[in-house]
């Protein structure tokens, strides 16, 4: 499994937090930066998909 995929959802667990707290205090700007962490952290997790799906390929090539 990719690095990018392991972080992204870390970014996206991060990200849900953040917005979370954001809307219970009221802080908009938190809930923003939280949302754009959580979008963030989904773009990391498919690079990192694409990069075990092309890896696979490679493998399955050489056999």
């Amino acid at each position: 499994m990719d690095k990018d995929r392991t972080t992204g959802v870390g970014h996206q667990v991060k990200g849900a937090i953040k917005e979370g707290v954001g809307k219970i205090t009221g802080n908009d700007q938190l809930e923003t930066e939280g949302k754009a962490e959580r979008v963030g952290g989904k773009v990391q997790e498919g690079v990192g998909k694409g990069k075990d799906t092309l890896r696979d390929a490679a493998d399955s090539l050489k056999k």
